[in-house]
């Protein structure tokens, strides 16, 4: 009798942890993008290496990979995740777009961030073309660091920090609300 406990047991415990293993959910999709997507649900977009990707009114579930040389054009879209880019050549994020996560470009070339929410941070790296960074609501800091051909940061709701610091030339700015400190480059905006 006990035996036969012993192995209902066993069973009922392989049957549980067998369809614990068959839930388990699968690996999120990535959609690689040249050209145009409209209104669709990804859950990841990667623009990959001399490509050109123009998102409207997308939603993300996840992040968008921009990948060397490649551009991006974002508009009225909802991302989950990040806005990543890394030796882009342009990133644009605009007119009512909303990032959950942060806009992050770096070494790249042109970045804009205008009329969008983004609710983490905005950080741009070492970029070599000109930036613009104007009338966002930014849940944490801008970070303008090291970029060459120029900045402009205007009118921005900022509840963390505004930094800006070795860049050539100065970047230009004014009216911008902070919550935190206003430092470096970026202290009289």
């Amino acid at each position: 009798m006990n035996k036969l406990k012993l192995t209902l047991a066993g069973t009922a415990i392989g049957a549980i942890a067998g369809g614990l293993l068959v839930a388990t959910p699968a690996f999120a999709e990535e959609r690689t993008c040249r050209g145009t997507i409209r209104t669709a649900t990804l859950d990841n977009v990667r623009v990959p290496p001399g490509a050109t990707c123009t998102l409207l009114g997308t939603r993300v579930k996840g992040t968008v990979k921009v990948e060397r040389n490649a551009t991006l054009l974002a508009r009225k879209v909802n991302v989950e995740g990040n806005v990543q880019a890394e030796g882009a050549r342009a990133v644009s994020v605009l007119a009512g777009s909303i990032v959950r996560g942060s806009v992050q470009v770096k070494q790249g070339g042109a970045a804009t961030v205008t009329s969008s929410r983004i609710n983490a941070d905005i950080q741009l790296d070492a970029n070599r073309r000109y930036l613009r960074v104007n009338n966002n609501r930014v849940g944490g800091s801008i970070q303008v660091i090291g970029n060459h051909n120029g900045a402009q940061i205007h009118r921005n709701s900022v509840k963390g920090n505004l930094q800006c610091k070795e860049n050539h030339p100065k970047p230009t700015g004014s009216r911008n609300s902070v919550g935190g400190n206003k430092e470096d480059q970026c202290r009289s905006f």
